[in-house]
């Protein structure tokens, strides 16, 4: 047996939760950049809460890189970069390799696949090794990789994060695909979540940030439901929040969405913004996000002759951002699906009125329709069309939804109640790691029954 796959001493720090002891933590991220997905502000925020509450926690990321806060180090992991701009699916040079691992990263990039969940797995497992009883707990932001599952060998408790399974992409993906070629790249493209779903399963502590994600979960990754837990996460209300001195501009909806990802549904928007403007000219878009130079977006900006109604905004500040927020009428979620929705409940915590359709787990961030938000149904441009034109003529229903939605947010959903929450199963995952160890007092009396039963 080799010293690796040996099962160390579990060190004092291990052996038990240690009530309110401040915990040494490794968050791992493949993805971390903070300004594109949800996984990089989950990251971001999540990091910046626990070392607030004491804890000392190391995000280990690959790139993009993890832009951070003040007092959160991050440990480079890097990859070949294969997807960066300008020049995505790229060959490295023969003097960019260093190891097996960087060949396979290649190999599946040649043959159509998405490498870096299971090559980032393999480097973060080898680098965890090295530094065994550095860290109490290990968690894992969705990797989900091969590598993984040998960190309890090393002697610390694993726990991961689902924030939906990637399955729910690639269906709409494959919804959205045109032609068998297409379909066929997709599939190819998504092999990755075959050994998400093997990993998953026999992962012992998953956390998910909605019970809608948790639901799907278990149906579609097989993962048993004493396993899942909801940890729900939230808005940082201390930087969105009201703020009256930033003035209304008539007519502006704002958004949060990738131009050429359908789960997104901002063609939706596009489409009911065509039908908005015919009652209200003053209606316009402006959209947080990549703009993509052709498909369904595209395509439908100019169809419709919205290419002075709609703009697109990336690599703004925060202060930017939360400005664009408040100075906006009304917020739209128009996603076919989402796992939580932080673009919701960020909408809601500067108290912008929100409209928002009913997928996923949206409602349950949302609240109830009418006392909190608008709800539309996904995927149908006329209702979005149709609520956006009520809240834009209807200042006091703003004004109403507006203080609604953000006594929503401080009462369920802030970054403060999520790092507490996560921490709880930091802790309990410890205990049973305890538990498990063949050092400790419960595995000691287990061994020892059975001669004291022969004894007896």
């Amino acid at each position: 047996m080799t010293a690796e796959a040996a099962a160390p001493p579990v060190s004092a720090g291990m052996t038990a939760a240690g009530g309110d002891r401040p915990l040494r933590i490794a968050l791992l991220t493949y993805k971390g950049n903070p300004f594109c997905g949800g996984q990089g502000v989950y990251v971001r925020h999540l990091s910046r809460e626990l070392a607030r509450l004491g804890h000392r926690v190391e995000v280990i990321g690959a790139q993009p890189y993890p832009v951070l806060d003040e007092g959160v180090p991050v440990t480079e992991l890097p990859s070949l970069d294969l997807y960066r701009q300008p020049d995505p699916f790229r060959t490295p040079r023969p003097g960019e390799y260093r190891d097996w691992i960087d060949a396979l990263e290649v190999a599946t990039m040649w043959t159509g696949g998405f490498p870096e969940p299971l090559t980032f797995s393999l480097r973060a497992r080898r680098h965890l090794a090295a530094r065994r009883g550095d860290f109490d707990v290990v968690h894992d932001n969705q990797t989900l990789g091969y590598g993984l599952l040998g960190v309890d060998r090393l002697g610390v408790p694993l726990v991961t994060t689902i924030h939906h399974p990637i399955t729910v992409d690639r269906r709409l993906d494959l919804d959205a695909a045109a032609g068998w070629r297409r379909r066929a790249s997709v599939r190819r493209w998504y092999g990755f979540t075959r050994m998400q779903k093997r990993v998953a399963r026999r992962l012992p502590s998953v956390l998910t940030v909605s019970g809608s994600s948790r639901q799907e979960i278990v149906d579609h990754l097989g993962v048993r439901e004493d396993r899942v837990h909801v940890v729900h996460i939230g808005a940082d209300t201390r930087l969105f929040s009201p703020d009256p001195a930033v003035a209304e501009i008539p007519g502006r909806i704002v958004t949060t969405s990738s131009a050429d990802v359908p789960l997104k549904g901002l063609v939706h928007l596009v489409e009911a913004l065509a039908k908005l403007r015919t009652e209200n000219p003053d209606a316009h878009l402006v959209v947080v996000g990549h703009r993509a130079e052709e498909g369904p977006v595209a395509g439908a900006i100019e169809r419709h002759g919205l290419q002075g109604a709609v703009q697109f905004v990336k690599g703004i500040t925060d202060a930017e951002l939360v400005d664009l927020v408040r100075g906006a009428q009304v917020a739209c979620v128009p996603s076919l699906y989402e796992g939580f929705s932080l673009p919701a409940a960020e909408a809601m915590a500067t108290g912008t009125p929100l409209v928002a359709t009913t997928g996923g787990a949206i409602p349950e961030v949302a609240g109830p329709d009418g006392e909190t938000c608008l709800a539309v149904p996904p995927g149908d441009a006329g209702a979005l069309s149709a609520a956006l034109g009520r809240l834009l003529g209807d200042p006091a229903l703003r004004r109403r939804l507006g203080a609604a939605g953000r006594e929503r947010v401080l009462r369920r959903f802030t970054w403060e109640q999520a790092a507490r929450g996560t921490v709880e199963h930091y802790r309990e995952a410890i205990e049973e790691r305890g538990r498990r160890s063949p050092d400790s007092p419960a595995a000691r009396r287990s061994a020892d029954a059975p001669a004291q039963l022969a004894g007896g």
